[in-house]
């Protein structure tokens, strides 16, 4: 304080200041103002003592206030930031103070002034609230979970709250917390759940130019902002359920350079101070969406990595069994020629009698067999070379089951084939798929009970055509689905292990995916999907 202005005057100045504020020298105050005797309930001409006026604060601060007080007594230097405390009024109420200090008019004088701090207090729980959030966020795994512990978590703070999502020229409502009144009134007048409301861009520019701007917007009229983005039925409805006098603050939300989205946050009590920690927090939340994407990138380079390693894996295996199955065809096929042929001699025999013509036919049905299998190697292995026509999967499948129908070494449940109306023609080999369709059909036919129902269903979705078979067979229990299709990979006593490997192989030489698994009811599901 400078010594150059008149003691009266000063004096003056001091005492009509809305601050509450004393002077101290050794251990008395010999100076309080207007505000400080009001707070405190002082008579006029009052001065307590140090002692007597620290005893005011709450007994939770006198550990540091009666050093304070001491010290302020000895005339020693004060620490030089604000220290916070409680102090207990005339009304009995607690005041939340900031104690500021100034040297006096004589050097053994210090000012010493209280500031309201309540504010400064609320930034503090805000911010100690949020930051906690913020590692909560970091924990979760997708982005729906992040935004609702976000809006959560402004909400128990006392804040009305909403996301609003950016999606292209549109905005609409993510997760918020609202009064349920406001929203279903909303929701009646526009005919549809708010968070179906789109409302594009050019609508709201307040939004749009703190997403240009990268930095949050504060409104001491909520209501004002609400009547820029609501029809004036809705926002007239909106303002009758809300308390007067709210404010509003608008943040945004960036994953990485990206806009995401707004954070927007109402309330009578949000403050400059406060909005500023919700500004760091709305940055904070697009850190936390940023982590959710790199692990859901990682998760899926883990995915592709694996299975390029297993097709790696796959594609040593089928070269081992091709240069096997070159063998075995070579060395097999010329003594089954040779076998049919003697075969069909000794049929044309008139002199076998029963017992003979018994054996010629097992020989020549266990003969079949072996070569149905040599083909069927031949099919796992050999290198597939799809030349594209258009091909109608339905066709296919009709086609199957006709060839497939009263086999006598399959059973005979019935087949219900599901066929939607408006399932396109792809580009496929036909000649590959419907090798591959027989032996799925194949595989459900011998896996169903004779009494059982094959349900195959052929619809048109996003990635193209999809086929799915299910029976009512034993299902796939205990191995890893995706396993039957591996070559010689068996689930029943009397299969080849064949049928599926080759089922695999034409799909994905036509770009398609394939998949197995368990039915709800029991049996296995099979779906393919073939692009168009």
């Amino acid at each position: 304080m400078s010594t150059d202005t008149p003691p009266a005057t000063l004096d003056g100045l001091l005492q009509v200041l809305p601050v509450p504020l004393f002077v101290v020298r050794g251990d008395r105050l010999v100076f309080t103002n207007d505000a400080l005797r009001t707070m405190l309930g002082l008579r006029e001409g009052e001065l307590p003592t140090i002692l007597e006026f620290s005893a005011r604060f709450s007994p939770d601060e006198i550990a540091w206030v009666e050093p304070l007080a001491r010290a302020l007594a000895r005339g020693e230097p004060l620490p030089e930031q604000p220290t916070w405390g409680r102090m207990r009024g005339a009304d009995g109420r607690q005041h939340l103070l900031t104690l500021l200090h100034a040297p006096g008019r004589v050097p053994e004088e210090q000012l010493v002034l209280l500031l309201d701090a309540e504010g400064g207090d609320a930034v503090r729980r805000l911010s100690t609230a949020l930051v906690s959030t913020a590692a909560e966020l970091l924990r979760c795994r997708d982005e729906t979970a992040v935004l609702e512990l976000a809006v959560e978590a402004v909400h128990r703070q006392g804040f009305y709250v909403s996301v609003m999502l950016l999606e292209g020229d549109f905005l609409r409502h993510g997760p918020l917390r609202q009064e349920p009144e406001s929203v279903a009134i909303a929701e009646r007048l526009y005919g549809q759940a708010l968070h179906e409301v789109r409302i594009h861009r050019s609508a709201m520019p307040h939004l749009t130019d703190v997403l240009v701007r990268r930095k949050a917007a504060f409104h001491p009229d909520a209501f004002g902002m609400v009547r820029k983005i609501h029809p004036p039925d809705v926002a007239d409805s909106i303002q009758s359920i809300y308390p007067p006098g709210s404010r509003a603050l608008d943040a945004p939300i960036f994953v990485g350079d990206e806009p995401f989205g707004v954070l927007a946050v109402q309330s009578p009590t949000l403050t400059p101070a406060n909005a500023g920690a919700l500004e760091l927090f709305a940055q904070l939340i697009g850190g936390a969406l940023e982590n959710v994407r790199h692990h859901r990138a990682a998760e899926e380079r883990l995915a592709e990595v694996s299975r390029l390693q297993g097709e790696l894996v796959a594609s040593e295996r089928l070269t081992a069994l091709g240069e096997a199955a070159g063998v075995v065809a070579h060395e097999v096929r010329n003594p089954l020629g040779a076998i049919l042929n003697t075969v069909a001699v000794l049929k044309r025999e008139s002199r076998l009698g029963p017992s003979g013509a018994a054996a010629v036919e097992m020989l020549e049905e266990e003969a079949i067999r072996l070569e149905d299998i040599v083909r069927d190697l031949l099919d796992t292995v050999r290198p597939l070379e799809p030349r594209p026509r258009p091909v109608h999967v339905g066709e296919l499948v009709h086609r199957a089951i006709g060839q497939l129908h009263g086999r006598e070494d399959l059973p005979t449940p019935r087949v219900a084939v599901d066929e939607a109306p408006d399932v396109p023609d792809i580009s496929g080999d036909e000649t590959l798929l419907q090798l591959a369709i027989t032996h799925l059909m194949r595989n459900a036919l011998q896996a169903s009970p004779a009494k059982g129902t094959v349900r195959v269903a052929v619809r048109r979705v996003p990635q193209g055509v999809s086929l799915v078979v299910e029976d009512e067979g034993p299902g796939i229990p205990g191995v890893d689905p995706q396993r039957v299709f591996e070559p010689f990979f068996l689930t029943r006593a009397n299969g080849r292990g064949l049928g599926l490997a080759i089922v695999r192989r034409v799909v994905l030489a036509h770009g398609g995916t394939v998949r197995a698994g368990a039915r709800p009811e029991g049996g296995a599901r099979f779906e393919l999907v073939l692009p168009l």
